[in-house]
């Protein structure tokens, strides 16, 4: 216990002159105050020389045109007017109507040309077993970028329908009405 009395002493008395020696050091100090800024020199701007207005060069003068010579026609020097009645009644002349317009020569129709049956294509390789459907489907799929989903959903459209459509897009009304109309669940064609 007496320990613990010593420490407290100890410890105040440290307390106590640290802060006498801080108030004597406040004393020896002079307090220095902030200065306003001295302000600086202002210098005058220098002033830019006068804009000089751009200088316009005057056209070329146009060339002399000078009119053509016309010799005075001898008819004119020779004919002399008679005199005329101040009122004269003439006719006044009036344009002559249009010829009557020249048809274009007829030409008869040409004959209606015959269609053109599309040309007729081999006829497809009968479907009869699932193992004939393979190498139809993997040669309609051959250019689909997902081939295995495209192979899956054409074997089973060819399973059902006995036919794939030839070439790897379209044709799809080749095959018919089973073909085409065979659905997925969100109405989208499920046949490629």
């Amino acid at each position: 216990m007496a320990l613990k009395i010593l420490l407290l002493l100890l410890a105040s008395f440290l307390l106590v002159t640290k802060r006498v020696s801080a108030n004597d050091e406040e004393f020896g100090v002079q307090a220095t105050y902030a200065k306003a800024p001295v302000p600086a020199p202002v210098k005058t701007p220098i002033p830019a020389p006068p804009v000089k207005p751009p200088t316009v060069t005057p056209n070329p003068p146009a060339p002399v045109v000078k009119p053509p010579l016309l010799c005075p026609s001898p008819l004119l020097h020779r004919l002399h007017r008679c005199a005329q009645a101040p009122f004269s009644t003439c006719q006044p002349s009036y344009p002559k109507p249009p010829a009557s317009p020249v048809k274009p020569p007829t030409v008869a129709p040409k004959p209606p040309v015959p269609p053109v049956a599309p040309p007729t294509t081999a006829p497809m390789p009968p479907v009869r077993t699932r193992l004939d459907c393979i190498p139809l489907c993997d040669q309609r799929c051959k250019a689909h970028s997902r081939k295995n989903i495209c192979v899956r959903a054409c074997m089973t459209c060819c399973d059902r329908c006995k036919c794939v459509p030839p070439g790897t897009y379209g044709n799809r009304e080749k095959c018919g009405k089973c073909y085409t109309d065979m659905t997925t669940h969100g109405n989208k064609p499920k046949c490629p």
